[in-house]
């Protein structure tokens, strides 16, 4: 039945008072964080944006962590990452992996989606675009146009990246 599980019960009860599903979800959720897939290189990757956003890994679980008879994992993904967690100085939450290698390469070209990053400063937006592009492509140089900060690139892992001071 629809209402036994306590989360569709809380759903109902705020919907029958007239809140929208958005605030419920929105008031309950925990966080929302972006999730980066990577081709055998995230440790790498990770370990440079601790170095430029700073923080702390709350987690790292390689594949052969979790190996079993069952659920076996072959030589060339045993070191790999199947997760890992960066929690930035400022609280923003990154979450990677490595992909498998039965599961194919990731197209870094093909990644449009975008990690965007709301600085609250204007050195803390350059200091961010300087650390995260260096070695990566520009698409919009660091620039102040009617007193905000933007920027846009990929990082050297493909990663797309949106810096901004608004």
């Amino acid at each position: 039945m629809f209402l036994e599980s306590p989360i569709r019960r809380a759903l109902f009860y705020f919907m029958k008072f007239g809140y929208s599903i958005r605030f419920v979800i929105l008031t309950y959720m925990k966080t929302l964080s972006p999730w980066i897939n990577f081709n055998g290189n995230a440790e790498e990757a990770f370990n440079f944006y601790k170095s430029v956003l700073g923080g702390e890994f709350a987690k790292i679980t390689r594949f052969k962590d979790i190996a079993t008879a069952e659920y076996p994992v072959v030589e060339e993904d045993a070191n790999k990452l199947m997760q890992i967690v960066l929690v930035t100085d400022s609280g923003l939450t990154l979450v990677g992996n490595d992909v498998p290698a039965f599961m194919g390469p990731v197209s870094e070209n093909e990644n449009r989606s975008k990690i965007y990053i709301d600085a609250d400063n204007a050195a803390e937006a350059l200091m961010i675009y300087e650390g995260l592009s260096l070695g990566g492509v520009v698409e919009v140089p660091m620039d102040e146009a009617g007193g905000a900060y933007f920027a846009m690139f990929r990082d050297k892992y493909g990663i797309e990246w949106i810096v901004e001071l608004a």
